[in-house]
Formats: structure tokens, C-alpha cells, sequence
């Protein structure tokens, strides 16, 4: 560790990767439900592990992007943070917040926690990834803003370099187009144009570019490649993933009330949506192939790898099997859009966030790396996990087309639930590949507490073309 301001960004990476626990452990109970459905009823209904589980993916990779930062900011910079104590103090408010609120779905009813929260001054509530009470969103905001200001006063008065500018344009980004969730309009059309402004936007747009940030940083760090040449590469990602991901937000609009125009802009600008994520795994295999040094954390190097092959999968391969208007206008809001949503988002977020952890917390323990030892059961963990949401990910698929051929494309279309007890086989496979990404996240954690001998200093080797 160079600089002891990056130290505060393990708490942040404590509590990610606690609540990403807990994101699976709801994961796991909507998947029973789906196949054995009142199970955990009426203690856990369906809708509220649904939104816990959905929220905690999102408020856990906010604290690992937030203590990513943290660490990556000052080291590229070259000077410690603006204010260790206001980013320690913004950990506790933002855990409380976010605590509070999954305590707040679980055991008050929805509608009370709507009228306690001020949801009648300004309605926000309700709508899907954005259920938050008003309370909270407005704690977000506030949250944002103070970390943004720490991160911009640390970069200002440091070294400006490429990894840092484009790391700050997507969190300013992500903090920018969470405002519209404050925009509920009575018009429904309007509503939805505008909720994909933060839905699309983020995911597909402003967090792309912290996803290119943090692996680039990773990459240099392990593989001592020029960091121009590392640069360069960043340069031409982040074009194609705003150029791309901006106009593309149009595969939302194809089927809402919008003009019909959007279903060829939707259409042509989503499909090419793969190409920064196929440019981002050519980066990242031939920045490894063109390393300079052996780094001691082969973990951290797996992650990234499969950061980029993953994420080119998910959001690549599956987003574009159903983003064109004439084939999405049969599987729209089906289980093949589970499908995509499942892989895209652990192969460009959960893998990348799981990639600078591995990467930054053996340093902010005092050491280079885990020990070998450590790093196997890190390994396994990677396979664990990446092989069985592969798994999940074609089991969905294969229930999404069964889903859309029984009850859109058939010469007697079947009523919802009669064709989801036909796909249930798929639902007990996908659950099943569930528990087996729970046995790898479990071993994840366990990585931390192995004991061994030192990992094996890096060793300076020919640079290959």
C-alpha cells in the first residue's frame, strides 16, 4: 500500500462482499419459490425478496466501485485522499441507509413504509430497481455527491492520468443519471422513457466506463504492460460503450408508446453493443499475453480474464440475441431476458468489483499477495461460480424460448402460468446451479481466512508479442 488513505477502502470492500451474501441468499429463496411457491409465505413474499435481492446487487456494487476508488484513486493520483475521515464517515451513514431500508422492505408493509418515508410529497416509489423510499434516494444523492467531492479534490491536486478521468466521468455519470429517479410522471409512456435513463443508462452506459477504469488499473498493476499502450486501448472502449450504450437505450422503447423510429435506431446501435465488450476481453488476454513480470496474485489476473470473457457473453453474445426489434417483439420481459440480465451483470460488475478486491486486499493486509494456498480456494471459487451461472444462464434460456414458443408464437398461445408449470424443470436446474454459486461465493470468503506460505515474488520475464 502506498499511500495510507487507500486503507479506508476495506471497509467498503468488507461490506460488499457481506451483502453480496445476502443478495444470493435471496436469490436462492426466490428461485425455491419460483418451483415450490409459498415457500418462506407469508414471511417473505415473492415481490420483497425479489426487490431485496435486486437492491442489494445494486447497493453492494456501489460500495465495491466506491472502495475501488477509494484505492485506485490516490495510487494514480500520487497523493493521499482529500478526506480519509469524511470517506469513513459516508461508510457508516450509506451502510445505515442501506440496512435500514432492506429492514424496511422486510418487515413493514410497502404502502406504511411509502407513507413514513414522504413518498406523498414526492412520489418515487414503486417502480422497478427504484423502489426506494424517498428517504433513501435523497440519502443516496447526498452520499454521492460528498464522495464524488473527495474523489474529484483527490484527483485535482494529483497526477491526472486516463484510468482516473475515465473513472470519474462514470461515477459523475452514475451519480447525474440517478437524479431521474426522482422523475415519476402520471404518463406512463414518459415514466418509462425516462426510468431507463437510470436503468439503461447506468448499466449499459456510465458503468462501463468504471468497469474499463478498474480493469485497466488491475491489468497494469499485474502485468506491467505500458501504460500507454494500456490507455490506448482504454480510449477506444469507452467510445464504443457511450456511442453505443447511449443510442442503444432505444431497445427499451421498441413496445412503450414511443415513435416507431426507435425500433431502428434501438435496433441497429444494440447490435453494436457486443463490440466494446469483445474489445474489452481482446484487451485484457493480450495485455496478459504481453506481460512483462510473473505477478505473485494469479487470482486477481483470473478475474480479470474472465471479467472480460464473461462480460462479453452476458452483455454481448445474450444482449444481442433478443435486442432487434423484429425478434424482441416476441421476447421482451421473458425468461430470456433473465437470461441476459444474470450473466451480463456478473460478468461486467461482479467479476470486475471481485477482480480489484482480490487485487487491493492482500495489499491493505500487508502483503503482495495471498498465499498460494489461499489462491487455489480463490480459484476454485472463480470456477465455482462463473461455471454455474453459465449454467443459470442456460437454463433460463432454454425456459425463455420453450416460454415464448407456448405462449407467443404458438398456433394456441397457453395462459402465463400454464406454460411456467411446463418450463419448471428449467426453474429446478437453474435453482440448483443457484446453490452451487452459493457454495462458490461461500468459498470466496473462505479464501480470506487460508493460511500458507508466501506467494511467490514476481519474477521479471522477455516481454512475448
Amino acid at each position: 500500500m502506498k499511500y495510507t488513505s487507500q486503507a479506508v477502502a476495506m471497509p467498503y470492500f468488507i461490506a460488499a462482499i457481506a451483502l453480496f451474501v445476502g443478495q444470493i441468499v435471496f436469490g436462492l429463496i426466490i428461485g425455491t419459490q419460483y418451483v415450490i411457491g409459498d415457500f418462506l409465505f407469508p414471511e417473505i413474499p415473492f415481490n420483497i425478496a425479489r426487490m431485496v435481492h435486486t437492491n442489494l446487487l445494486i447497493v453492494w456494487l456501489l460500495f465495491g466501485f466506491m472502495g475501488a476508488a477509494y484505492y485506485l484513486v490516490p495510487e494514480e493520483a500520487e497523493t493521499e485522499l482529500h478526506s480519509p475521515k469524511l470517506a469513513l464517515a459516508l461508510f457508516w451513514v450509506f451502510l445505515t441507509a442501506g440496512v435500514l431500508t432492506i429492514l424496511g422492505y422486510l418487515f413493514v408493509d410497502y404502502n406504511t413504509l411509502a407513507e413514513a418515508t414522504g413518498n406523498n410529497l414526492l412520489a418515487t416509489m414503486g417502480r422497478e430497481f427504484l423502489e426506494q423510499p424517498l428517504l433513501t434516494k435523497i440519502g443516496i444523492v447526498v452520499v454521492a455527491l460528498a464522495f464524488l467531492y473527495n474523489i474529484s479534490m483527490t484527483m485535482l491536486k494529483g497526477r491526472k492520468t486516463v484510468i482516473n478521468i475515465v473513472l470519474l466521468i462514470g461515477l459523475w455519470g452514475l451519480a447525474i443519471f440517478f437524479l431521474f429517479a426522482f422523475y415519476n410522471p402520471s404518463n406512463l409512456v414518459l415514466d418509462k422513457y425516462f426510468w431507463w435513463w437510470v436503468v439503461h443508462l447506468w448499466v449499459e452506459g456510465v458503468w462501463e466506463l468504471i468497469m474499463a477504469a478498474l480493469l485497466a488499473f488491475v491489468l497494469i498493476k499485474t502485468t506491467g504492460v505500458d501504460r500507454e499502450v494500456i490507455e490506448k486501448w482504454l480510449y477506444v472502449i469507452i467510445t464504443l460503450a457511450l456511442v453505443t450504450g447511449i443510442i442503444g437505450t432505444g431497445h427499451h422503447y421498441f413496445w412503450i408508446g414511443t415513435p416507431g423510429y426507435w425500433q431502428w435506431w434501438g435496433s441497429l446501435f444494440s447490435a453494436l453493443e457486443p463490440l466494446p465488450f469483445f474489445a474489452m476481453t481482446v484487451f485484457a488476454f493480450n495485455m496478459v499475453n504481453r506481460r512483462r513480470r510473473e505477478h505473485p496474485n494469479k487470482a486477481a489476473v483470473l478475474w480479470a480474464l474472465g471479467t472480460g470473457v464473461m462480460a462479453f457473453l452476458g452483455a454481448g453474445v445474450w444482449g444481442f440475441l433478443h435486442t432487434l426489434a423484429p425478434v424482441n417483439y416476441f421476447t421482451h420481459g421473458s425468461q430470456i431476458t433473465a437470461a441476459h440480465g444474470h450473466m451480463a451483470f456478473y460478468g461486467a460488475y461482479v467479476m470486475v468489483v471481485i477482480a480489484i478486491i482480490s487485487y487491493a486486499m492482500p495489499i491493505l493486509r500487508g502483503r503482495e499477495a495471498n498465499s498460494n494456498r489461499a489462491q487455489v480456494v480463490e480459484m476454485w471459487s472463480f470456477w465455482l461460480m462463473t461455471v454455474s451461472m453459465v449454467f443459470i444462464t442456460l437454463f433460463l434460456t432454454a425456459a425463455g424460448i420453450l416460454q415464448v414458443w407456448l405462449q407467443r408464437v404458438a398456433d394456441a398461445p397457453q395462459p402465463f402460468m400454464m406454460v411456467q408449470d411446463q418450463v419448471a424443470l428449467f426453474y429446478w436446474m437453474r435453482l440448483w446451479a443457484g446453490v452451487i454459486f452459493g457454495i462458490g461465493l461461500v468459498t470466496y470468503v473462505v479464501s480470506f481466512f487460508v493460511k500458507g506460505a508466501p506467494a511467490r515474488v514476481e519474477v521479471t520475464t522477455p516481454q512475448t508479442a
